[in-house]
């Protein structure tokens, strides 16, 4: 070997030892500076409240300042996108809901790769989605429902807050497994297909529950039923789809965070720990309530597991519904 390759080779591995006591420095001194909770979608929603909540206790648990910056388009994934090509040094997170996993199935083409473009952090947060009617409808259960949508000469009409949505897939999961046929109405967003519902242009949907619980203490709709497998905290005396002639049924929607991918491990560790005693925490807790979510935190190998799972479900029942990709 000549004196050249050897001297090139020092110098390779010499950087190469550079730039792994640089990374070993700038992991040890995290957090230096404002760390920012990216999400894409705008104030106040769900997201946001997510976002803001967590920004709060990790400000508290890491001394640093945790700050939340929206920007809303493309159903959160122009955010994912730009998250995906942000430095994996720990100061650019993301806040990102279930409907992460849907687009993943219905989307053509995203800016990203749904799973390996991210370091999966924890879940956060978790609800099912509650099957409604109109109360003038008659229908009170999910049996009275199928029955009607067996019997009746043209299709049920449900809405849902978009086309590929999660509220849609669920009824079109719901459908599938019942074998029964609907007829999907998509809006521009949950309150106008809400208020279809409430005018009686609708006769049915299943959507978050905050939003409609008040409906449905007020007489004005029916809960027929909540989409995961246990009771909802708010509504313990409505029961599941499973309970209801659906055996298995079970899907609910999250909010979880998230990073770019390569995320230093001793920084993805101390994330999960500080956001899973953070969503544990009985404050915490009754914040996640008041906007009708539930606490769930989890290691970032459980949440990387339930993002591929939910990938994979939403992907086959794409295909065998034959959706017409975004």
């Amino acid at each position: 070997m000549t004196k050249t390759h050897l001297t090139r080779r020092a110098a390779l591995a010499g950087l190469a030892g550079f730039a792994a006591t640089r990374t070993v420095a700038q992991t040890a001194a995290w957090p230096a500076r404002t760390i920012t909770i990216i999400h894409g979608f705008p104030a106040g929603g769900p997201s946001d409240l997510i976002a803001r909540t967590l920004a709060e206790g990790l400000t508290k648990a890491l001394g640093q300042s945790v700050i939340v910056e929206t920007k809303p388009g493309a159903s959160g994934t122009l955010a994912a996108g730009q998250v995906a090509r942000a430095a994996p040094d720990g100061y650019t997170l993301m806040v990102i809901p279930s409907g992460h996993a849907t687009a993943a199935a219905t989307y053509a083409h995203l800016p990203y790769r749904s799973v390996d473009d991210f370091t999966t952090i924890s879940l956060v947060a978790e609800y099912p989605y509650l099957m409604c009617t109109n109360a003038a409808s008659g229908i009170k259960t999910v049996a009275e429902l199928l029955q009607a949508a067996k019997t009746r000469k043209t299709p049920l009409l449900f809405g849902t807050p978009g086309i590929g949505s999660g509220p849609q897939l669920a009824i079109e999961l719901f459908a599938l497994k019942s074998g029964v046929k609907f007829q999907h109405v998509p809006y521009r967003g949950s309150a106008p297909a809400s208020a279809e519902l409430l005018a009686g242009r609708l006769d049915f949907m299943m959507d978050p529950p905050a939003p409609l619980i008040e409906f449905v203490r007020t007489g004005k709709l029916n809960a027929l039923a909540v989409s995961s497998a246990k009771h909802y905290f708010a509504l313990p005396d409505v029961p599941t789809i499973a309970e209801s002639g659906v055996p298995g049924f079970n899907t609910t929607a999250w909010q979880g965070l998230i990073a770019p991918a390569g995320l230093p491990d001793p920084i993805l560790r101390r994330l999960s720990t500080e956001v899973v005693r953070i969503v544990k925490d009985p404050a915490t807790i009754a914040r996640l309530h008041t906007f009708g979510n539930e606490p769930a935190g989890s290691s970032p190998e459980e949440f990387k597991k339930r993002l591929i799972a939910d990938i994979a479900v939403w992907t086959a029942l794409a295909d065998q519904i034959h959706f017409e990709k975004i």
